[in-house]
């Protein structure tokens, strides 16, 4: 079964479509460029979706829906906006047999549907602030598709908030990136670095973009999650306009944030290996499955199933959930059984024979590294969640050494290429170049700037590229 896996060291790609297919992740749609998530896929998206739910409700944001269609005059009232998503458009030009007055495109994002919406709601300070999220599907026409990371139609969730000054929306700007930093570090297992995007690398329309950014184990930067501070730019195009405490007309300060299940293809190229599927044990829907095991089918019926149950009963209301299964494959031989669940990424395998019946025991098998342990059936309850807990952290950590030992500094753009060449992964500079300076580093290098690091935004030095004084500390790689 492990042949069905091509090994991440000969083909990278390959492995990731292979580790997809095998755990069930996903396949593609008869459309090109769109994917179905199948139920394995999908419950590992429900899973980070709650998190992240409950994170927003917690900060007060409330969930919305907005429409699916937008009329094609409305990406145009922000110039940058349009420019930026144009070319990824799907557009609807007739319905119902007939040619429509006006095109409507298929939403690549919400903020000017939301935006008019939003004139409408706003009339006075009193009115503000308004936190809304929603969790939709979008289009936008991707050329090159990768399931997950990159497909036409996509699973997201967008926030949009309206507040009355500037510095009320910087500041929800920021707390909703930490928001996507705790989710990401505590559930995903993702050692992100925050930070503030290049003015080349900002969301079309924003004054400015903060970014999550998470080293893949190629060695590729991978985009996460991004929240954008958008001034007063989609409020004077769509006519966000309150009366203020002191009587007087204003533009709001909106802001957006979103992230996708782009972040399932981050969890599958951080943690997962060449035999399968690798996941952290909080966004695992099922985080340990009992394996009766026994060539005897009345032994299965009256001793082996009956513990099982027992068994999958006491460990699920350790977990608080339905987070624990039993296994009924028997007509499998115990190896393909076993490696069933390692492939779609379990994170225990609880092995329950004959020898563990007697003993009354259970022989515990840890995916993240193979180790063996046995667990009386006494201590199972408290056992399995403190062993699910270890397996995070330690996903964690195996993520986070793997960025810090692939992370380098570079001087000048002779010592940038060939680090970028020998070694790859994030290449610390000093940086103060332009637009033009960004897309010509991208042409000669194919890496593009990720974000100048919160960790280091005190730093100043001689920019790498055009020797300009004054600096900040960013962070280059190739990316997905």
């Amino acid at each position: 079964m492990a042949k069905n896996i091509t090994p991440k060291e000969k083909d990278y790609s390959q492995w990731y479509l292979d580790v997809i297919r095998v755990a069930e992740m996903a396949d593609y749609a008869p459309v090109r460029g769109c994917m179905v998530v199948r139920p394995t896929g999908y419950a590992v998206w429900e899973l980070v979706q709650k998190h992240f739910d409950d994170a927003f409700k917690e900060t007060g944001h409330v969930n919305a829906a907005f429409p699916l269609l937008i009329p094609q005059s409305f990406l145009s009232k922000e110039a940058e906006h349009v420019e930026g998503f144009a070319p990824e458009c799907a557009v609807v030009t007739h319905a119902g047999g007939e040619e429509l007055e006006e095109p409507l495109i298929v939403r690549p994002t919400s903020e000017t549907v939301i935006g008019y919406m939003y004139s409408k709601w706003v009339q006075s300070w009193r009115d503000l602030p308004i936190l809304i999220n929603q969790w939709c599907n979008v289009m936008r026409w991707e050329k090159r598709p990768r399931l997950f990371l990159r497909t036409s139609e996509f699973l997201w969730q967008e926030g949009h908030t309206a507040h009355a000054s500037k510095d009320e929306a910087v500041e929800e700007t920021l707390r909703m990136l930490e928001v996507y930093r705790h989710i990401m570090t505590d559930y995903l297992a993702l050692p992100v670095l925050e930070g503030e995007k290049t003015e080349g690398e900002r969301f079309p329309g924003a004054d400015n973009t903060y970014t999550c950014e998470t080293m893949m184990s190629d060695k590729k930067a991978l985009q996460a999650g991004t929240s954008h501070y958008l001034g007063q730019n989609f409020a004077k195009a769509f006519e966000i306009q309150f009366q203020n405490r002191d009587g007087e007309m204003e533009f709001a300060y909106t802001t957006s944030w979103g992230v996708s299940t782009r972040l399932i293809g981050a969890i599958i190229m951080t943690h997962a290996d060449n035999d399968g599927l690798v996941l952290p044990p909080r966004i695992a829907p099922v985080k340990a499955v009992i394996i009766p095991i026994s060539t005897s089918d009345e032994k299965i019926d009256k001793e082996l199933m009956p513990k099982a149950a027992e068994l999958k009963a006491a460990l699920n209301e350790a977990l608080g959930g339905r987070f624990v299964n039993v296994d009924t494959q028997f007509h499998m031989r115990p190896g393909d059984r076993f490696f069933s669940h390692l492939q779609k990424g379990v994170p225990l395998r609880l092995e329950l024979g004959e020898k563990e019946y007697a003993a009354e025991k259970l022989r515990v098998v840890r995916r993240d590294t193979g180790e063996k342990i046995d667990i009386a059936w006494a201590d199972a309850p408290t056992a399995i969640p403190a062993l699910l807990d270890e397996i995070q952290r330690n996903l964690y950590n195996r993520a986070l050494e793997f960025r810090l030992a692939n992370t380098h500094r570079a001087e000048n753009m002779e010592e940038f290429k060939r680090l970028l060449e020998e070694k790859g992964g994030f290449i610390e500079v000093f940086f103060g170049g332009s637009k033009a300076d960004e897309k010509a580093i991208k042409e000669a290098t194919g890496a593009t700037p990720r974000c100048f690091p919160f960790a280091h935004a005190e730093e100043r030095g001689k920019c790498f590229y055009t020797g300009k004084e004054g600096a900040r500390k960013a962070i280059f790689a190739k990316a997905y």
